[in-house]
């Protein structure tokens, strides 16, 4: 790659106004708006760990959900839906098979927290969940 230089007449011809016009219009579609950067500011792959507080369900299981603005998916097994708005706040709806849960809670930074409950191999259930962005 070639070394950058600057001379005196590269200065003036960029300092046109036409030229400064299309540099600040580049400038400023490169850089992400605030509303941007804080919706994605949970953007990520979320490892989710569930725990049965009441009903007859399987406790410690692990699943992946991807946050991609707002939106939240599945990173890999079952179908998954939800939002995470601004603060944090989440809703996920998980169904694999004819199990279903519905979810809410709190992101912040790289940890999680909230509840869930369910229909889980026939049975009632509800219990907490913990998240941990990787």
């Amino acid at each position: 790659m070639a070394p950058f230089s600057l001379s005196l007449s590269s200065l003036t011809d960029f300092a046109r106004p036409r030229h400064l016009a299309l540099f600040a219009v580049l400038a400023t579609a490169a850089l992400p708006s605030t509303a941007d950067a804080r919706a994605g500011s949970y953007d990520g792959i979320w490892n989710v760990t569930f725990a049965t507080t009441r009903g007859n369900c399987s406790s410690g299981y692990s699943v992946p959900f991807t946050v991609t603005g707002s939106r939240v998916s599945s990173a890999g097994g079952g179908r998954v839906s939800g939002t995470v708005k601004r603060g944090g706040a989440v809703a996920v709806q998980v169904s694999v098979g004819a199990s279903h849960a519905n979810g809410g809670g709190r992101l912040a930074g790289v940890n999680g927290a909230g509840s869930w409950k369910g229909i889980i191999s026939g049975d009632a259930c509800s219990g907490t969940w913990q998240a941990t962005r990787t």
